[in-house]
């Protein structure tokens, strides 16, 4: 017996007080799913189908559908999605404890199972996002976003300004850190090696307790190696040749910098980048189009030769996939 068979099978046995073993007839002859005493005639089996797909039927097929699909699909993912939402489920109930969610999904099960398949859908989906994407837009963005780890020293000076400071003591603390940031500048144009007097200078000047005392470095950098508070440096850099320094003040949220580019490195090949572009633009792919969410699971479902066989229920998919695309384009937009 087919698996769908023995859930429909187990899902009315479960209605019968009497039990699967001895399932009274109507006085139609259909199968009943309660019955009474004579003269009163019950509830059939297809009676409730067709009550129960009126309302019920649809989201709990696509539920059963997707979870036999994806697991399949995704065989050796199950664990990691288990634990996932095994996870999701501790931090909720720390957060709004157990009755909450109980009282909002029916059990703790059920929110679980609920994570389970959300967890294998997403999956699904990013996959099916990162399909999208085309070797020229993965070609364009390498030539566009990706670059060398660049060496660079940096010589940092702090303004002091705190959330106290008022507005006269900020803009005097600001103009002095900016007169020592200028006074490292003149020192390097006219220093011989340009080099050497930056690490000398940033031993003199620098407040980055980490790098002062080794010169000002901060390394082989790219986008993504420090923090956010270093983009505006790196992107200054990148604008540098070897062997050159910022010859104006560049501003950070951690006060003001002088740069110094060393060298940059071999830029890494397109093969060593392709997955991480793919999923970079793959991620952009669904943050710019909502409709891709609902045709992953769509396409994902014909590609298993998904034939539903009632022409009521097949109606209302058609109908809700198309609601769905058309809700996802108003978010887009």
């Amino acid at each position: 017996m087919k698996k769908g068979k023995k859930l429909v099978t187990l899902g009315v046995c479960t209605l019968l007080l009497c039990g699967c073993g001895s399932i009274p007839t109507l006085s139609d002859g259909s199968q009943a799913v309660i019955s009474f005493k004579e003269g009163t005639d019950g509830i059939s089996a297809n009676q409730l189908y067709e009550a129960m797909k009126e309302n019920y039927a649809l989201e709990t097929i696509i539920d059963i559908m997707d979870k036999q699909l994806l697991e399949k699909k995704y065989e050796g993912d199950l664990e990691e999605a288990k634990k996932n939402a095994d996870t999701t489920v501790k931090s909720m109930k720390d957060a709004y404890g157990e009755e909450q969610i109980i009282s909002y999904f029916g059990s703790l099960d059920r929110y679980k199972e609920t994570l389970y398949i959300s967890n294998l859908r997403n999956k699904a989906i990013e996959d099916y996002a990162k399909s999208l994407v085309t070797d020229a837009e993965i070609q364009s963005y390498y030539d566009k976003n990706i670059y060398p780890d660049i060496v660079i020293d940096h010589i940092l000076v702090k303004t002091g300004v705190s959330d106290d400071t008022s507005e006269e003591e900020k803009a005097k603390l600001e103009e002095a850190a900016k007169k020592k940031i200028n006074e490292v500048i003149e020192k390097l144009n006219k220093a011989e090696n340009k080099l050497e007097t930056f690490k000398e200078l940033a031993l003199q000047y620098s407040e980055d307790d980490a790098t002062k005392d080794i010169g000002g470095s901060l390394g082989a950098v790219n986008t993504g190696t420090l923090t956010s508070s270093y983009d505006e440096i790196l992107k200054s850099a990148r604008s540098l040749k070897d062997g050159e320094y910022s010859k104006s003040i560049i501003t950070t949220d951690l006060g003001y910098h002088v740069i110094f580019r060393e060298s940059a490195k071999e830029k890494a090949s397109l093969d060593d980048k392709r997955s991480e572009i793919t999923d970079t633009l793959g991620t952009q792919k669904l943050e710019e189009d909502a409709t891709i969410r609902v045709t992953a699971l769509d396409e994902m479902r014909k590609e298993y030769g998904m034939n539903i066989e009632d022409s009521d229920i097949k109606t209302k998919y058609s109908n809700y996939i198309a609601n769905q695309i058309a809700q996802a384009r108003n978010t887009s937009n």
